[in-house]
């Protein structure tokens, strides 16, 4: 289990994050919605620090400071691929020195997100789904148990997300914790097997995707009235 307790962040006096508890579990989809600016990204970037919290504790597996990669591996909605490298070669890199068993793994991987017909292409001749998918599996490619999405499917048109929620029903069967940020609600519907909302830094509800259809608190309500006015 990937576990925060009373986490806390702050920049200067903004505060971002005050007092978050939550749990990751192994073979489970984590969902977090909420406002923009109100800490989602900042969460995730602090579960698989690249930042340092004010106060509070990140625990992998019940170890406490324990180096997150690669147990912990993140996929950013910006995703970071190499331009000078092909996607084959993008996902390898950082399988060198931490998967044996690499080269055979990565046709799993080709086969599991249909990437035979563009996986020998470089960025700039493929599209952002084939890019996403690329970017997934190179997250996938060192064995990870759990792995952070930052608005995956944000550029993605309805058939590539739908294709992508098919490929993270395969990774939850194969025990891997899933941590997904999304502003898609019917996505997290589709998707999670939790739910939770962050608002002001806190984590307003949380519950199994049911909350999203009939939410307890006056500002989950209110926020999903805005999204479903603005879809």
């Amino acid at each position: 289990m990937l576990s925060v307790r009373n986490l806390h962040k702050s920049y200067g006096d903004n505060v971002i994050l005050n007092g978050i508890d939550l749990d990751i579990e192994a073979g489970h989809i984590t969902c977090a919605i909420g406002p923009s600016g109100t800490g989602k990204t900042t969460l995730l970037r602090l579960m698989c620090q690249l930042e340092k919290p004010n106060r509070g504790e990140i625990l992998i597996d019940e170890e406490k400071n324990a180096a997150p990669w690669p147990k912990v591996t993140a996929v950013f909605q910006s995703l970071f691929l190499w331009p000078h490298l092909t996607l084959r070669e993008n996902i390898m890199l950082p399988a060198r020195n931490h998967n044996p068993e690499a080269e055979k793994d990565i046709e799993g991987l080709i086969k599991l997100f249909e990437m035979e017909a563009f996986i020998n292409n470089y960025p700039n001749q493929s599209s952002v789904g084939q890019r996403q998918r690329v970017a997934l599996a190179r997250a996938l490619i060192i064995n990870p148990k759990y792995v952070l999405l930052d608005e995956i499917t944000s550029a993605l048109d309805v058939e590539q997300t739908a294709k992508i929620l098919t490929k993270l029903s395969h990774l939850k069967e194969r025990g891997i914790g899933i941590f997904l940020i999304t502003h898609h609600i019917s996505f997290a519907q589709k998707a999670a097997d939790k739910v939770i909302f962050l608002d002001g830094g806190k984590i307003v509800e949380q519950g199994s995707p049911d909350i999203l259809a009939a939410p307890t608190s006056h500002r989950l309500q209110d926020f999903l009235s805005l999204a479903k006015f603005a879809s």
